[in-house]
């Protein structure tokens, strides 16, 4: 799927506004041009980085709330889903944080969130930091055991987990459910027909 295709997506499907679009086309020509050096994506997804990373990152809009709260993004990388997200959003008042460890991918989410003047907080090592937002949203961070675990131990407040999850996904549900069991939701991913998105609500 092609850059044309995804945005007349983002626009119909997701409301993302011009705005959002022009920071988002900024964001692309920045991420390819430091992915020559440091890898931040796959080689092989960079000419399909509208579909497999913007895309995929965008689709769970659907399941946040922005009109109030906060959202925690736990491993960001180059800021998938994270900055999609912070891209998108149009409320002042909803503030979101990114979490990642590797100083260098650190240094550039904030050169991209300076230069598209974008109010968003960075912070290193998820184990090192006090995280407490309404929303934890996660894609290609750790095992879900793990991500369960964060969940339940280290963030302090009820929150819903977002976590974009490629193939197995019931099957990991399974594992890290194991000792204690929560409710979830498994919704089909838009982008890769074997890939879920699992939501979790996590009373405190």
């Amino acid at each position: 799927m092609q850059e044309e295709e995804v945005i007349k997506i983002l626009q119909k499907q997701f409301n993302f506004s011009s705005k959002s679009i022009f920071n988002l086309k900024i964001f692309v020509t920045e991420l390819l041009k430091v992915n020559k050096e440091h890898n931040f994506i796959s080689k092989s997804t960079e000419t399909d980085v509208w579909h497999r990373h913007i895309l995929d990152s965008a689709q769970i809009i659907k399941f946040i709330d922005f009109t109030k709260g906060s959202l925690s993004d736990l491993g960001s990388g180059a800021g998938f889903p994270g900055l999609i997200l912070a891209i998108f959003n149009k409320n002042k008042d909803f503030h979101v944080k990114l979490f990642e460890k590797s100083p260098v991918k650190r240094a550039f989410l904030e050169g991209i969130c300076k230069k598209l003047s974008i109010k968003v907080k960075i912070y290193g090592n998820v184990f090192e930091e006090i995280v407490d937002s309404d929303y934890i949203v996660c894609r290609a961070f750790k095992k879900l055991e793990v991500i369960i675990q964060v969940s339940r131990e280290i963030i302090k407040k009820s929150h819903k987990l977002i976590v974009l999850k490629g193939q197995n996904a019931q099957e990991d549900l399974k594992k890290a459910f194991k000792k204690q069991k929560y409710a979830y939701k498994l919704e089909q991913s838009i982008t890769n027909k074997d890939s879920k998105i699992i939501i979790v609500d996590f009373k405190k």
